[in-house]
Parts: structure tokens; sequence; C-alpha cells
């Protein structure tokens, strides 16, 4: 960023600025879902995750769910899913996250996956079988596919085109010139690819988002953004970085309420739909207005 590093101040000696702090989450509907999740075992990334947010979407009834496993065989240098060698895919999740969605009385929900280099398909089969089984069980819910970039190769993206997910997401994460480190094998201009191949087909609403707080400026910040929109991406995320243990990536800045707020105007300027900019926005914050 341009913007020097937030000096450690009282606010920030203890590891964190202020403004990351979050209150447990709380309400009649987080309650009522809580306790779903628990009795029937339902796999939620926000639970996984420990999301901060989790209280307040699925107070408006939207949750995220991860399919095909949980060991990718990428390795980010942001991300805290395993790397390794997945199992075999189940044939049998894309009627357990409708299920899963059924039980919790979900209004909007978010289908998200770990790469699946390892298989001929990338998963796209099962992208498409799950978004199906959601639509059969679960009529009144309304979707958005957070999508690995399976390679760029259009074969997979059209299975995902062909089911129709109200949106559907791809996240560049970083800017171009951190991409190598941050994505190690991902390439910024496939993503962008990605994501235009998409919206020419006709997707209905295209999604990206963006990480900060990696040692990028703000005027890479600004360039990425352009990309996004140049590529024909509707609505855009940016969210801080945070480092999920010490093996990933450090933090090099904390980046102010008023940088993020920054960043919004100067998206919406560029003609985005909607930008979602916070230090505790994620991929799938708020993402029940992105359909809209």
């Amino acid at each position: 960023m341009s913007t020097t590093a937030v000096p450690k101040t009282a606010e920030t000696t203890k590891g964190k600025p202020k403004w990351l702090r979050v209150k447990l989450p709380t309400g009649k509907k987080y309650t009522q879902l809580r306790k779903l999740v628990d009795t029937y075992d339902l796999h939620t990334i926000c639970t996984s995750g420990s999301c901060p947010n989790m209280g307040e979407c699925w107070g408006e009834g939207t949750a995220t769910f991860m399919i095909l496993g949980n060991v990718c065989t990428r390795s980010c240098g942001f991300c805290g899913v395993k790397t390794g060698r997945p199992s075999a895919i189940d044939w049998a999740e894309p009627e357990k996250v409708g299920r899963s969605i059924k039980i919790m009385g979900i209004r909007h929900a978010v289908i998200t996956s770990v790469d699946r280099d390892d298989l001929k398909d990338m998963g796209s089969i099962l992208w498409a079988e799950t978004v199906k089984a959601i639509r059969r069980m679960n009529p009144d819910t309304t979707l958005e596919t957070l999508i690995p970039d399976f390679q760029g190769v259009e074969q997979h993206l059209d299975r995902i085109l062909e089911v129709a997910p109200e949106v559907i997401s791809h996240n560049v994460e970083t800017v171009r010139r951190l991409t190598r480190e941050v994505r190690i094998q991902a390439k910024y201009d496939r993503s962008l690819g990605v994501l235009k191949y998409l919206k020419d087909q006709g997707a209905n609403r295209t999604k990206s988002g963006i990480m900060l707080g990696l040692g990028e400026t703000e005027p890479e910040v600004l360039q990425t953004l352009e990309d996004l929109r140049e590529a024909g991406v509707d609505v855009v995320t940016i969210g801080q970085y945070l480092q999920p243990s010490k093996r990933h990536l450090p933090v090099k800045e904390f980046i102010t309420p008023e940088q993020f707020d920054k960043y919004r105007e100067a998206g919406l300027a560029m003609g985005f739909r909607h930008v979602e900019s916070g230090a505790l926005v994620r991929s799938s914050y708020k993402a029940h207005k992105h359909i809209h």
C-alpha cells in the first residue's frame, strides 16, 4: 500500500488494530442454526473457518458450504486449507449439501471447493451435480458458486454455466505482482480470462475478491479493480488478509477503514454494481445482496 504501516500504538500492540475486533455471534436465528449444525453434524465453511461474520450472515439466512473434500492440490501461501493428495470423490455429497441447506432453511447458499487438479474434469461434474441437487431440494434457495479456475478449461467452466447459478464467483485474491508468491500455482491473467469467459458466455452475475495487507500498493489495487471491471465483473469484495498460521505468509500491513472506504468509492466509480470493502469482508460477506 502507499499508506504507511500502522504504528505500534496502544490499539495495535496486542497484535491487531481495534477495527479487527469482532463480537461473538448472537441472535435467535444464529442460535437456531448453530443447534441444527451441531445436531446433524452439518459442515459449513462458516464454522470450520471460524468466520468473523458468521452470526451476521446466518442471521440473514446465508451460509457457505465446501465440496470436493478438505484437501487441496494447490499450496497457496495465504490459505489455511490442507495441501496434499485428496481422497476419492464422494458422489453422495451433492445430496448431503442439499439436505444440509434444507435442514438449515438457508435462503441463499454459497458453494465453494478446494482445487482438484488431480481429476480429469477438475471436479466440475460434481460441481454441476451439487447445484442440481440443491435446486431440486431447495427450489426457493438462490445460489452463488465460488469456483476454482479449472485451469481455464472452457469445457469445465461450461458445466457451471449450464446449471446457471445466480452468481458465479472466482477470486483473483491479490494484485498481479504478488500472484506468484500468494497463489503459487495460479495465474493472474488466467483468472481474468476465466471471469471474462463466464461473462461473455452469459453468466447472470460475476464476482471476484481480493485481500489486502500482503504488500500491495494503492496503484496496484486500483489497477486490479480496473482489470476486473474490464473483464466484466459485476461485484467485487475487498478484505484484510489475516495469517492463518506461522507457516503462512505474514501480514505486511493492517489496512485502515478509511482506506477501505476509498477503495469502495473507487470501485463504484469504475462501474461495479456492488462493492464490499472492509477489514472483515470475506468472499461470501453479504452474498445475498449480490444477486440483486
